[in-house]
């Protein structure tokens, strides 16, 4: 997948699974403040990613993951399909 192919994933997930308005969910987004997700509602997140990952998912490699686009740079580099 593209980082856009990504990100349209992930925005719908998070659309879908969290109840969040479409236009709050942008690249820039801050997934604490601007989305109100907590760690619970985090690790749900990285679970329903899983399913499109390549490998694994190390909770190590989201540790710095402040923002939307953030978590797309660390799916990226984890061969997201």
């Amino acid at each position: 997948m593209t980082k856009e192919e990504i990100f349209d994933k992930l925005k719908e997930i998070l659309v879908r699974e969290f109840d969040l308005d479409p236009a709050l969910v942008t690249p820039e987004a801050s997934l604490v403040e601007d989305l109100e997700l907590d760690s619970i509602d985090a690790v749900d997140l990285i679970v329903k990613m899983k399913k499109y990952t390549a490998g694994k998912i190390e909770p190590e490699h989201f540790k710095r993951v402040r923002t939307v686009q953030d978590v797309v740079e660390v799916l990226a580099g984890m061969h997201v399909e």
